[in-house]
Parts: C-alpha cells; structure tokens; sequence
C-alpha cells in the first residue's frame, strides 16, 4: 500500500525529533555526570578545608594556653623580683679581732676612735663596691661582725703599750654604738674559737641568695686556708673579698685570687707577740662568752654553768619544754633571727645534758625548709629534724598527718641528717 506524502513527512519530522530528544539527553547526562563529579571535589575540598581549619583552631588553643602559662609564670616571676627588691641585700664583714688588730691611734681615743674605726671601714666598703661598679637590685644593708677574745685582747694590748684596758672598753663601746648591725663578740676561751666562730659564719651566709658579698678579715697567718679551700670546692668564693689588716695578704688569699681591700691606718702594720691564740691561764670561773651588742645572728656558744654568769636556771621538775617560755632551739643550737622578736627564751643558763636534750627534742621537729619544699641551707647543722624520727614506716605518714611532709623526709639514706 503505498505511503502518502504526509505520512511521509510526518514520520521523517518524528524520527528528527526523537533523534534530537536523544542527542540532548545523551548531553544532559554528561553534563549531570560532570556536576555530580565537581560535587564530589568540592565535598572532598570542603572536607579538607574543615579539617585544616580544625587543626588551625586546635593549634590556636594550645598556643594560647601556652601563652598564659607563661604570661602566669612571667607574673609569678615579677611578683618574685618585687619582693626580692623590697628586701634589704646583704654586704657583710667578718673580722677575726685576735689576728687583726685595729690601730693603736685609734684604741687610745677611746670611745670616739671606736666610732671613727667603723666610719673608716664603712667608708672603704663603700668607694669598693663604687669602683667594682656593683649594680644591685634593691636595698644594701651592711653589716660588721667582729670575733675575738677580749681577755687576751685586752693583755697583750696593755702589755705592748698600745692601750688601757678601759681605752679598749670603750673603743669598743664606740664600735658598735656606731651602727645597730655592728656586732662585736667575745667568743672567750676555747681551742679555735674565734677561727670556729669564723668559718661557719662563713659557711652559713654565703650560702644565702640576699648576701652580694662578704669581705673577710683573717690576718696575714694561713689559718683559714682550708675554710677557703672548702669554700673554692662548694663554689662559693666568689662573694668572697679580702680584707687586709696588715698590707700583706696569706697565702690563700693570692692562690685563690681573692679581690682584696686595703683600709690605711685602720689596722696596725704589725705582729704581736706572744701569738693572740696561745690564752695564758684560765681564770675566768667558766664565763660565757658575751655579745657587746644586738645585730646580725651569728653562731651562738651555749651559756655554761657559772654562779657568776647572768641568766636564768631552768626548773629541773619540769622538761625544758614546759617553760615559761621555753628555752629557744635556734639560739642554743644554732642562730635565732628573730632577736628581741623572739617569743621563746635566750635566757636560761643550760647545761651539757640539758643542750643534749635539747637538741635530741629538736630533731623530732622538721625543717621547714625542707618541709615547703626548699633546700636547708643550713644542711647537716640543722637543729630541725631533716628525716622522720619513724622512718618510712611511720604510722602517722599513713594517715597523711605526718609532720614531716618534704620529700624525702621518709627516706633513712645515710647522707641525710638524722
């Protein structure tokens, strides 16, 4: 049967049609595959940026809490420096008054050359720490402490004709009423008293961070050459610096390089003779040694049992502790810092057995150095207790209510103090 024009036509503009709805949705497929796939980059670019801004933020914290850690250590660290600069940095001088012997010009005036003597010495201390251009940070507070044996002193004075016995009286009246931090003792008869006295001051208050400096008078003989050369072994001389009496310096004092300060006409240019460490015959019933004047703490000599010595006896009914006040641990045992301040004694009159007790009843206190975490710059010449008397096996420990609660304050190694 045969297709008319029309039919014809119409099938021909179908299958046109159809091939063009064809080709566009073959397009339109493509077109949908490549924006399904640009979606999938954009996700997975997106994902990365997420993380990356993620981890942007994480590091931002951290850094940030960094930050304050150390802006909180720097205020701590201020707060510190404050209070480091509102105390009163120390200059001291220590002076061994059997081997260095002041001038004779000064002695004979008496009260006023004891005066002049600690202005020429404060004055030379001075123009020292200006020449070596010592910056310090805060308050310098300088102070004198002067051992020796007053009796010999005063013999061998009298004997070579250098002074009266009242001329020295009152030269060191003069002395220490020039300064309240000016210290002069009488350390009384004893084998190496003075050179004792010495060396543990020396060993005590190097150690402490507020001394800038130390000047040491110990005469022309080499007696303390081992207190320096322990002293050069632990790292401590360089606060350290001579101070020459008798414009010759030992031995130790050049080995070690020491600086050395030389104050004209303050000490006399000589020896005497007999050696001022020889004592002649004791005859002084047992006295105590005595402190001329209030100042810095120094090392203190148990009183000893005299009729003639001042103070107090203690009651032998009760324990010392018992006292009204007690007797203070740090003066009989050690050095008291507190002075007048003190609420406990510096009175009574101890004996041997009583300073043992003492002592052995101390040692069940802790250290409080120790005991906030600090190291004792006394070490093993503590009268506090640097380990729990119970050990490691203390039955307060286990309850947490122990005194002792340093580190270590439980560990019985032998190189701790008992």
């Amino acid at each position: 049967m045969a297709t008319s024009p029309v039919a014809e036509a119409s099938q021909q503009l179908w299958d046109e049609t159809l091939g063009r709805l064809l080709n566009l949705s073959s397009a339109t497929i493509q077109r949908n595959a490549d924006l399904e796939n640009r979606l999938a980059e954009l996700e997975v670019e997106l994902a990365v940026w997420k993380q990356a801004h993620a981890t942007a933020i994480e590091g931002a914290d951290r850094e940030a809490k960094a930050l304050k850690g150390r802006l909180a250590s720097l205020n701590s660290q201020v707060a510190s420096m404050e209070t480091f600069m509102s105390q009163s940095l120390l200059v001291l001088c220590v002076i061994d008054g059997d081997a260095c012997i002041f001038n004779d010009l000064l002695l004979r005036q008496g009260h006023e050359g004891g005066r002049q003597a600690a202005q020429q010495l404060t004055r030379a201390v001075a123009d020292y720490l200006t020449s070596e251009d010592v910056h310090v940070l805060g308050r310098l507070s300088f102070w004198v402490t002067i051992y020796f044996n007053k009796a010999i002193l005063a013999s061998v004075l009298e004997r070579h004709k250098l002074c009266s016995p009242e001329q020295l009286d009152a030269f060191i009246m003069g002395f220490s009423q020039s300064s309240p931090r000016f210290v002069l003792v009488d350390v009384g008869y004893g084998k190496d008293a003075t050179f004792t006295k010495i060396t543990e001051y020396l060993q005590t208050y190097l150690r402490f961070p507020q001394t800038q400096r130390i000047f040491f008078a110990g005469g022309q003989e080499n007696t303390y050459a081992p207190t320096i050369a322990a002293l050069q072994n632990d790292g401590l001389l360089g606060k350290v610096a001579f101070l020459e009496a008798c414009r010759a310096s030992p031995n130790y004092a050049q080995k070690h390089r020491l600086p050395i300060l030389t104050v004209d006409t303050l000490f006399i240019n000589q020896r005497l003779s007999p050696p001022l460490r020889t004592p002649p015959p004791l005859n002084m019933n047992g006295l105590s040694p005595t402190l001329t004047s209030g100042g810095l703490p120094t090392p203190h000599s148990p009183h000893s049992m005299s009729a003639s010595a001042t103070g107090r006896l203690v009651d032998p009914t009760l324990p010392l502790h018992k006292h009204s006040p007690p007797p203070c641990n740090e003066f009989y045992l050690m050095s008291c810092t507190k002075g007048g301040a003190c609420k406990y004694s510096h009175d009574y009159i101890l004996t041997p057995d009583q300073l043992a007790t003492l002592a052995a009843n101390a040692k069940k206190a802790p250290c409080n150095f120790l005991k906030n975490g600090l190291q004792c710059p006394y070490g093993e010449r503590c009268c506090w207790g640097h380990v729990c008397p119970n050990g490691p096996k203390c039955f307060h420990l286990s309850k947490g209510k122990c005194w002792f609660k340093g580190e270590s304050m439980h560990d019985v190694s032998p190189h701790l103090s008992p």
